[in-house]
This record gives structure tokens, sequence and C-alpha cells, in this order.
């Protein structure tokens, strides 16, 4: 399938909003839960509570253990110590395990997993238990059509785009209307320009069911495009949970800061309470004096004026992005040039001399002790 292709089908239209079906949402929680593979230790004592109907991310780099935890929740492994419970039942623990076909639980798999010698229909079938066989006939055809695809329920998934096997894949993990929904990376095989429509799309299916979803993503804006709340996984252990803004505006750690937003960073020692820049003296809460600090300056925290107001500075190259510039400025105290996102409409042409001054609140101070 070419990409063109690809694009052009995925785009073919959802169906109508509002009528992917209800689940009755469970809780979901994790209590000090390890898991090890060999010399390697996937997760470290994960306790989190997920309230019913929450949508939550879990996101992180490779390795960190999000897909991990993912998979202990839906079944596909047994942790090495912990509990799992899904609305106070526990489904995993020492003396306790529950096969996933028994839990009530949605599983939607990064490279969707579809089973490559049934239709379209089958595939969306075969997780629908405890109905009459025209009832099952009807409740994948109401997941198809949510999607889109109730006219291809015969086709079979290799005769499908991209786009159209992850919205299979989709009404297959909604159909049963399981009350909790999980996904690992549902959108990373996506094309760029596929994957804004797909994902808004996903999201208003989740929405409609209501069911408590947990969403495993390494891409920062999926996260705070979709969830309720975001989960910061790193080797093994929650770093910072919180809505998206939240982590955004103040990480609490140079981690978590970074993978969120570029910065300018620069290094300072902290005296009576503060560093001290070029822009002046910036508070540096919670540090010690004599420690040594990284000052974290967001590209869009600093304004260009005309030049001989505020410190000065000259543009050493621009490029156009749209609806910002990104400019190389080399500004009087500092040893490189900044990155600086600036509003198109302002443009700043190479060599241009310029003022530069920063939005304070824009500016994170961190100990400097992290990778």
């Amino acid at each position: 399938m070419s990409p063109d292709t690809d694009i052009d089908r995925g785009w073919r239209g959802w169906g109508r909003r509002g009528t992917a079906g209800a689940s009755i949402p469970a809780t979901l929680s994790f209590e000090e839960v390890w898991q090890q593979y060999g010399d390697v230790t996937a997760l470290a004592g994960v306790t989190l509570e997920i309230a019913a109907g929450e949508v939550v991310c879990l996101l992180g780099q490779s390795g960190c253990g999000k897909s991990t935890l993912l998979r202990i929740a839906a079944g596909v492994e047994h942790p090495a110590a912990g509990r799992v419970r899904l609305d106070g039942r526990e489904v995993a623990g020492p003396d306790r395990f529950v096969d996933p076909d028994k839990r009530g639980v949605g599983l939607m798999f990064q490279d969707y997993a579809l089973f490559p010698h049934l239709s379209v229909l089958g595939n969306v079938s075969y997780g629908i238990r405890g109905l009459s066989a025209a009832d099952t006939r009807a409740s994948a055809l109401r997941a198809l059509g949510r999607v889109g695809l109730a006219e291809m329920g015969h086709v079979f998934p290799h005769m499908l785009s991209g786009g159209e096997q992850q919205r299979v894949a989709l009404a297959r993990a909604v159909a049963p209307r399981p009350g909790v929904l999980l996904m690992d990376e549902p959108f990373s095989n996506l094309d760029r320009r596929l994957k804004d429509a797909v994902r808004e799309e996903t999201v208003a299916v989740i929405r409609e069911t209501g069911a408590t979803s947990v969403i495993v993503t390494h891409d920062p804006e999926d996260a705070m495009r979709i969830a309720d709340r975001i989960i910061l996984m790193r080797k093994g252990r929650i770093v910072q949970s919180g809505p998206g803004e939240e982590l955004y505006m103040h990480p609490n750690s140079l981690f978590v800061a970074r993978f969120f937003s570029d910065f300018n960073e620069v290094g300072a020692v902290v005296g009576n309470g503060a560093v001290e820049t070029p822009f002046g003296r910036i508070a540096a809460p919670g540090l010690a004096d004599g420690q040594r600090a990284v000052i974290c300056i967001r590209p869009q925290a600093v304004v260009l004026r005309a030049a001989g107001f505020c410190l000065p500075g000259r543009v050493m190259s621009r490029r156009f992005l749209g609806e910002v510039d990104v400019l190389q400025v080399a500004v009087q105290g500092f040893d490189r040039p900044l990155t600086i996102r600036a509003p198109e409409h302002k443009p700043f042409a190479e060599g241009a001399d310029v003022g530069v001054d920063i939005k304070r609140e824009e500016v994170l101070v961190f100990l400097d002790a992290e990778p």
C-alpha cells in the first residue's frame, strides 16, 4: 500500500458520534507491582489508582515499563510481585491470577494483532462472549459502523490500509463493551498527516464508551491531547502524575521538564536562594546555596524587541516553520546562542540587531543532578 493511498483511505469517514455503545467502567489499581526480566527490573514497586471512567496515559521513553504495566493489567503477563485489582477484585497477585478473557478488559496492541485468517467482521466478533450468533454479528457490525468500516466486514486485514487496520483493532477492542480499555501505542504506526484525525476520532470513541482507559504512548503531545491524567514513568517507576498542564507548567524535576519541552539550558550556582542570569536574578526555590543548578528557558519565553531595548542580541539564523520562526540569537552574557520561537508576523532577518527579554514565569530552575 503506497503512503498516499494509505492517507486517502485512512480519511474515509467515521461513523456517527454517539453510537459506540456504553460500557460499565471499572476501577483499576496496581499495588507495589514489580516485574523482572533476568537482571533487568522493568517495574519497581508501581502503585497506581485509576478511577472508573478516567482516561489515563502512561508516558515515557522506550524501556521505562509502561507497556509492561499495560500487559500485566491485561493478564498477558504475570507480575513478579504485587497485586492488580479490577473494581476491588484481585485479578493478579501472589495466590491468584485471572485469565485475560475473564477480566472484562479490552486490549489494543501496538501492531494491531489482527488475525490474518479472519475477515474484518470475524476479527471484531472474536472477543464478544455470551451472545447468540445473530447478536454477536449485530454488535460487531455496530462497532465497525462507528469506525466507518461496516461495509468492509467481508475483506481481510492484508487488504486494508494502516489507518483502516487501526480502526478495525479499535472496533474489536470496544465491541465487547469492556469496563477497562487498554491501548498500546495506538497511533505510532500512522503517518503524521493521518494521525491527528485518527487520534481525534479514537478519543471520541473512547469517551462515548465511558470505559476506564489506559493508553501507552511515548509522545507528550498525544498524552496531553488525550488524557485526563498523565503518568510519566522512568526506569520502572512513576516520576510524576497529574493533568498535562500541571506536568508541563510545574514539572517536579529536570527530567520531567525536558520530556515536555525543549529548553535553552544554562548552568549556574545558587546563592541567597536565587541564580544570577544576564536577565537578572531568578528564584531557585528548594535549592540550597552553593548547589549547581540548571536554568531552563523555554524558546517561546524569549521575547525579541527593537534594538536598544533590554539585552542586546543579534539574529544568527532564521527558519520559517509556518506559525512561528525559529531563530538562533546571540545574546550578550550567554556563551551560546539562544533558540527562540518568534511569531511569524514579526520577522527578524539574519544579521539584525535586536533587544532580548524573557517571560520570567516561563523560566524554570532545577538541581543539576540528572543525565
